[in-house]
């Protein structure tokens, strides 16, 4: 698996301690927060704030496709998750852009950020997607927290461990499902929170490889590689190949 160019290694790092930091995003409110005092105060001769590949991780091919990012960079419960729930709409003979969108939905979950992962998530696959799928990959963020009988989704038992048995969505949130009730793509996003599988299945073989078909003729796998390719979200896919750089 070649390395690309610009991350074969750690270019003027060598032989130095690299340390992490995680992104304020991820740690303010919370006991793993460290100000921006607190961590330049680590730096010493010979101590350094981390700047390219991290060894921990996998590295990367030099032209990354999706494929690339679901097996070495998505958290490996996170990936198995959208596999499940893109397998169940594929056998329940949806179309195939719902089952796209289903394999990508909680992508932002994976290899980003959790909250608002689905307008994230929505952002991240725009260039690559129908505007249909990306549609439906935002707006399950917001469905997913009310009910439609007619179509047999139910608010997932799950969410009560998750959030609480008496947890409201914000008004925001409201507001949004109305809206996105009345669009004219409402059943492509529903669809998703429908085979949105809150069991978490262990691996039973799922891979990545039973979609490729779909991947391909839905996705446009950019050449130059995710990341690399100068669109608008290339540096989002990039935070995910290295996503311990200091800045």
């Amino acid at each position: 698996m070649p390395a690309h160019p610009d991350h074969t290694a750690w270019p003027g790092q060598e032989g130095l301690e690299r340390m992490t930091a995680l992104p304020h995003v991820a740690t303010l409110g919370t006991e793993d927060h460290a100000s921006g005092e607190e961590l330049l105060a680590r730096l010493a001769p010979g101590r350094v704030f981390m700047m390219g590949d991290n060894p921990a991780l996998p590295p990367m091919p030099a032209r990354p496709t999706l494929a690339d990012f679901f097996r070495l960079r998505l958290d490996p419960f996170t990936a198995r998750h959208m596999l499940h729930s893109a397998r169940r709409a594929r056998d329940l003979g949806l179309d195939e852009p719902v089952v796209l969108a289903c394999l990508l939905h909680d992508i932002a979950v994976g290899g980003l950020l959790r909250s608002h992962h689905g307008h994230w998530g929505a952002q991240l696959v725009a260039p690559y997607v129908s505007e249909e799928v990306a549609w439906a990959v935002r707006q399950h963020e917001v469905l997913r927290f009310f009910a439609d009988p007619s179509v047999g989704y139910d608010y997932p038992d799950a969410y009560d461990a998750f959030f609480g048995p008496d947890y409201a969505p914000p008004a925001h949130v409201r507001d949004a499902y109305r809206e996105v009730r009345a669009h004219r793509w409402y059943m492509s996003a529903r669809l998703v929170t429908i085979n949105d599988v809150y069991t978490f299945q262990d691996d039973d073989g799922v891979d990545f490889a039973e979609f490729e078909d779909v991947v391909g003729r839905h996705f446009r796998q950019p050449a130059e590689g995710l990341g690399f390719d100068g669109s608008p979200v290339a540096h989002m896919w990039r935070t995910m190949i290295w996503p311990n750089n200091f800045l």
